[in-house]
Formats: structure tokens, C-alpha cells, sequence
């Protein structure tokens, strides 16, 4: 059963609302809702899930302040601190929620049991394999901030835009979970408050990395990656996991940055087996 709850302007939604079971709560990704970690949530019995949506994305309130990653992990102690957990909770970030996560688990490691980061945000974009692609959206969110908000709205959501992002980085060839993936950006993709915070966020998600905090996060981590995966290739994967104290990496073959909608299942055993010996 999942339960649709509001905290201070933020709607986050609960699978299987037992509190005695272990919580894990999950952060998604750049212009993502609590609907890109639905698959991954639903393969994980056992386990209690909260899945917020990111302020100013889905249907949660905007920040009153710039949508940065440092006031986006100020919100994320608030938000776990008024959950009213018995227990510290695990924590998982998918791509720009990797960035996220790993940098409040840097700062506060004592509210959280473990971390999870999935396709984590590992080098930086401007310096990747899809650096032209990022040069690109720098100008496109540029134009999102300059033009007349009806056009730039327009502009921001525009459904070709928002399928090459998709078609570009999905690795799958089957045809049911491809049109999946596409069904699902389209529907949500463009689900943001407003232009500002769109470009706030962007902004936040090419300027950082989970990198910068690497050497700082000091409680167990688990990275899981696709081999494919364009926006952090899988050798600067194994750079992070060398820079990490406690951390295991785990390698999903033939699938690159959505593993949340290609190989759910896959990610969910590896976060099963992962906290089994805390548990």
C-alpha cells in the first residue's frame, strides 16, 4: 500500500507504512519525481520506503531560497528530522539526488545508518563523454531564464527535447521497457514549479559531485552503477569507490544511467543484500 503524506509544503509518499520495519529513504534525480524510484520501492519488501518529491519538483513546494545543494541538504535534515524516526533511517540518492545525499551524509552522518547511491553523480559533467550535450543544456537552461516566461515554459518543456534527453540514455532494447522509459519522461519530466527552479537545480547538478565529499563520508556505502552509464563512465565509478572508506561498488551489464526504470529489480537485490548484515 502506498500513503501520500505533506511535511512543511513537501508531499512525499510511503510504501508499506510499517514502522518496524527498516526505512529507506530515497532521493531522486534532476527533474525527476517520487515516480522514478516507484519501481525500485515496489522490489523492496521487506523494508519501509519514503520517497519525497524534491522541492519544486512533482508536487512539492519550492524552496524560499535558491534550489543549491547546500540548501537542498539544509531541507533534507529537516525533512528526515521531522519524519520522527526511532532509528536512523538508510539513505539512497539516485544521480542529482547522489549529489545530494552524499553531500548531507558528509555533514551529518550520525542521522543516517547507511548511504546508497545509485548511478551517483561521480566526475564532472562538463568534463564527461556527454560534456557537448551538457555545453548544450547550459544554453537551453540560459534561454529558459532569459526569454518571456510563457515561452520559456514552453521551451523548458518541450516533449522533442525532453525525448532526446530520453532516447540518449536509454541503453535497452526492449521495445516495452524502452516506451516505458520515454512514457514516463514525458509524463514527468517537466512536472517543475517554475523556470527558476529548473535552472537553479541544473545549475547545482553540473557545478557538483559526490567527489567533492568522497573522503568525507564515513559510514557503510553502497555504489550501484550501469557499465554503460554516459554521465559518470564506469572507470571514474571505480575512482569514487576507491575514495570512499567503507564502501562495496556493484556493476549492472548493459545498462547505463536509468537503472531505476531498466533494471529496478537488479538495483533492489543489490540494496537487499547490502543491508542484510545491518538488519
Amino acid at each position: 500500500m502506498i500513503e501520500r503524506h505533506e511535511q512543511n509544503g513537501t508531499i512525499y509518499y510511503v510504501y508499506n507504512d510499517d514502522k518496524k520495519l527498516p526505512t529507506i529513504v530515497m532521493i531522486h534525480g534532476f527533474r525527476g519525481t517520487h515516480h522514478g524510484l516507484d519501481l525500485i520501492a515496489r522490489n523492496l519488501d521487506g523494508y519501509r520506503i519514503i520517497v519525497p518529491d524534491l522541492p519544486g519538483f512533482g508536487e512539492s513546494q519550492p524552496l524560499k531560497v535558491e534550489h543549491s545543494v547546500d540548501n537542498y541538504v539544509h531541507w533534507l535534515g529537516g525533512f528526515i528530522g521531522n519524519l520522527h524516526l526511532t532509528k536512523p533511517p538508510i539513505l539512497l540518492g539516485h544521480s542529482f539526488g547522489s549529489i545530494i545525499t552524499s553531500h548531507y551524509a558528509s555533514r551529518y552522518p550520525q542521522t543516517i545508518s547507511e548511504l546508497i547511491l545509485v548511478n551517483p553523480i561521480g566526475a564532472p559533467a562538463l568534463k564527461g563523454p556527454k560534456a557537448v550535450m551538457t555545453q548544450a543544456a547550459l544554453v537551453y537552461y540560459w534561454l529558459g531564464r532569459k526569454l518571456p516566461e510563457k515561452v520559456a515554459f514552453k521551451l523548458l518543456s518541450a516533449k522533442p527535447i525532453v525525448m532526446i534527453m530520453s532516447i540518449s540514455m536509454a541503453k535497452t532494447h526492449d521495445r516495452k521497457t524502452r516506451r516505458y522509459v520515454h512514457d514516463q519522461h514525458l509524463a514527468h519530466f517537466s512536472t517543475f514549479a517554475n523556470r527558476e527552479v529548473v535552472a537553479e537545480a541544473f545549475k547545482a547538478s553540473v557545478n557538483h559531485t559526490v567527489r567533492e565529499v568522497a573522503r568525507d563520508i564515513d559510514l557503510p556505502t553502497l555504489l550501484i552503477v550501469g557499465d554503460q552509464d554516459d554521465i559518470t563512465p564506469l572507470n571514474k565509478q571505480k575512482e569514487l569507490a576507491k575514495l570512499i572508506k567503507n564502501t562495496q561498488l556493484h556493476i549492472i551489464e548493459k545498462v547505463g544511467h536509468l537503472t531505476h526504470y531498466e533494471t529496478p529489480k537488479s538495483v533492489a537485490d543489490a540494496i537487499k543484500q547490502f543491508t542484510a548484515s545491518s538488519l
